[in-house]
């Protein structure tokens, strides 16, 4: 759901300073241990760029042609994928999907067609899509396995009736892909997509380790902290593509050159509009912006966050990857993002604003769990005054805490997760410092609450009506 205000404030006019002057005010801002990213201009490359690290503390340098994990950017290659074999006569747009997954028939998500699944319009969720899967083998049939695990969800609603983004639409083109084609979803797109473009230090994600990858960090405390390791997952056709800036160049320039290659110009060109009324601003695998004339994805794995941007009338376009997931408030990677974006394509881009209530809010969760056993230690030290409690009023005093801190942690485990879209499970993978001091809020409220009670009617003088 973040990837929906990325792009939307870029409008018409440059602002001032180079790309280069830009990064050296910003990247220590972000956070950002390092950075790539690739410019097209008239059809042309005209600028590659690189900054910092593979991983914090290394000596290794990002470089032009340093694959970074591209998140859902990987979303408009399933659906280029998708409309070759449109083009090839192997798949009809509007035909349900369930014509082509068996697995599918006469199931809730069987019903949805191939355009609902490309433009995000199939019915299912954006929650129902961020929900983790532990299941990975790493084996070729991960992602069969994963489709026979949609089959037995339903729907959020019908199919057709409104725009929202979920990953589990890419998932199940994925393995649309691999049964029209009669190939392995990282085989079809490695022969049909990145051969043919000579994006030769890409690949899709294979479940194995890859030490020259940039590492991915993870935000803690307003710092970074590295993943482990370079590993990859299988069967990940939302958010699995490995690419490095110097290689999307060249993807860019293929969507933009208006010719036909890869795919047809005109199968480009509906790839980058509208795709029905019910998806205004999404076509298959790009958002849309009718204002400036643009079409963009971001991307947020784990430990990465991207931005690839173009506006095909001046066949330009412009991608930044960086190898660090943002925090809340603190270091932020949006508007190193979307400020190089803007420089390079000449759009207007006034930054993020003000991030003090978002960094207000974690400060204020960080700091919860501490009051609250502060409070525990408070209430042990008072108890015979707990006890004391007689009346309406003091029965009152005793119990509300516990409605109260039962109801914040109903908020912070089930409503802040439906606002972002994820489960806390999620929200830690993504933001572990973040999802940690959710679960203690909750926790150490409740316990808080609990103890409070137990001391009050433990030994000693009980409260009285």
């Amino acid at each position: 759901m973040l990837a929906l205000g990325l792009s939307a404030a870029l409008q018409v006019a440059a602002p001032a300073g180079s790309i280069e002057d830009f990064i050296d005010r910003e990247m220590p801002t972000s956070g950002a241990p390092g950075l790539a990213y690739a410019v097209v201009t008239d059809g042309e490359i005209r600028m590659v760029g690189a900054r910092g690290v593979l991983k914090i503390g290394g000596d290794d340098q990002v470089t032009p042609d340093t694959p970074f994990l591209t998140g859902s950017i990987s979303k408009s290659f399933t659906a280029l994928a998708v409309m070759q074999l449109v083009e090839a006569g192997k798949i009809d747009l509007d035909a349900e999907i369930s014509r082509y997954l068996g697995v599918l028939s006469g199931r809730p998500a069987g019903a949805s067609s191939i355009r609902q699944l490309l433009s995000h319009t199939s019915g299912f969720s954006t929650l129902q899509g961020n929900t983790p899967h532990a299941d990975n083998s790493g084996e070729a049939d991960d992602l069969a396995g994963r489709v026979a695990q949609v089959a037995e969800l339903r729907v959020a609603m019908a199919p057709g009736a409104q725009w929202e983004y979920s990953n589990l639409n890419y998932l199940l083109l994925g393995r649309l892909i691999e049964v029209v084609s009669g190939q392995e979803y990282e085989a079809y797109i490695e022969a049909n997509i990145l051969e043919p473009l000579g994006m030769e230090h890409s690949f899709v994600a294979d479940g194995d380790i890859h030490e020259a990858m940039a590492t991915g960090h993870r935000p803690w405390f307003g710092a970074k902290r590295p993943l482990t390791l370079n590993n990859t997952y299988r069967g990940s056709p939302a958010g699995g593509i490995v690419a490095s800036a110097s290689d999307l160049a060249l993807y860019m320039q293929a969507m933009v050159n208006g010719e036909d290659d890869i795919l047809s110009a005109s199968g480009k060109a509906a790839m980058m509009r509208p795709a029905s009324e019910e998806s205004p601003f999404y076509g298959f695998g790009w958002f849309v912006e009718a204002e400036n004339g643009s079409v963009w994805h971001s991307g947020a794995s784990p430990g990465f966050e991207t931005l690839a941007t173009m506006i095909p009338a001046e066949h330009s376009g412009v991608v930044v990857l960086v190898n660090a997931t943002s925090g809340t408030g603190f270091g932020e990677t949006t508007e190193l993002r979307s400020g190089i974006t803007a420089r390079a394509l000449g759009l207007d881009y006034d930054g993020e604003g003000s991030r003090w209530p978002q960094k207000a809010l974690f400060i204020a969760l960080t700091l919860a769990p501490l009051v609250f056993l502060g409070s525990i230690v408070w209430a042990w030290r008072h108890r015979d005054a707990l006890r004391a409690k007689s009346g309406a009023f003091g029965l009152f005093s005793l119990w509300f805490p516990l409605l109260t801190t039962l109801g914040g942690a109903w908020v912070v485990l089930s409503v802040v997760p439906t606002l972002f879209g994820a489960p806390i499970g999620t929200i830690r993978l993504f933001q572990p410092d973040f999802g940690l001091v959710l679960m203690a809020f909750a926790v150490t409220g409740v316990l808080w609450a609990v103890l409070r009670l137990a001391v009050a009617y433990s030994g000693g003088t009980r409260p009285r009506r």
